[in-house]
């Protein structure tokens, strides 16, 4: 183990807590056969692991690849947490290479936690001023990881207003087969209600009779109790 991911690690521990410990392995479903098979977890809460991820912000682009290839989730978080960091600076050279980085490591991204917490930063932000292309590819991704930051990377084109690919990306991944991306979508959709809930309305109303329901009731959150009756209705 290199040293970077001894001294975080090490720290990381100082932080655990046991109980946290015991539930994060069910909580991320981390048991034989689910999304997160084989996933370890030290323990530490998300306000702890960006503690030290502020501490450590100045690292190499190398040290944190060398973390994400920790066992430890918690340890790959604090990578992320650290690249979050480094996208804030006004560096368009060094922000490219974190977006090249982090694509290159969506295999160890691979909890909705990892994804939710950083894409919107490092691919999201990034990508506002630039072709989406990328997005589209992952989004065509066999691996779930790749699905998922594809769709909550839009959540910084929706916060600039701009509702377009959310929406294409919702209708390529409509029939996802994984409850994770009908949950992730309905969120994105959702909160392009919070922009324009009339579009939403309407989307939602034609495609109402295909969508998974765990989709659905997650887009229609925000909308009246009356609304969501009638949009929860299949005809």
């Amino acid at each position: 183990m290199k040293q970077i991911t001894k001294t975080i690690t090490s720290e990381l521990q100082a932080l655990s807590n046991a109980e946290k410990r015991e539930i994060f392995p069910k909580f991320f479903k981390a048991g034989k056969g689910e999304y997160g098979e084989g996933d370890r977890f030290l323990g530490v809460t998300v306000p702890n692991i960006r503690a030290i991820a502020k501490q450590y912000k100045n690292i190499s682009l190398n040290e944190i690849r060398e973390l994400m290839q920790s066992e430890w989730h918690e340890v790959r978080l604090c990578a992320l947490l650290i690249m979050v960091e480094k996208s804030k600076k006004k560096d368009e050279a060094l922000r490219q290479q974190l977006f090249d980085l982090y694509l290159s490591q969506t295999d160890r991204i691979n909890n909705w936690d990892l994804v939710d917490l950083s894409c919107r930063f490092i691919v999201g932000e990034y990508l506002l001023n630039k072709s989406r292309d990328i997005l589209y590819q992952l989004a065509q991704s066999p691996l779930l990881w790749d699905n998922r930051i594809a769709i909550v990377s839009t959540y910084a084109f929706i916060r600039k207003g701009q509702l377009e690919d959310t929406y294409v990306l919702s209708d390529i991944m409509m029939h996802h087969p994984h409850d994770l991306m009908h949950k992730a979508i309905g969120w994105m959709l959702r909160e392009t209600g919070k922009r324009n809930p009339e579009r939403l309305y309407d989307y939602v109303m034609n495609h109402r009779a295909d969508m998974p329901r765990t989709m659905l009731r997650y887009a229609i959150e925000k909308f009246s109790p009356t609304e969501r009756s009638v949009l929860m209705k299949r005809v």
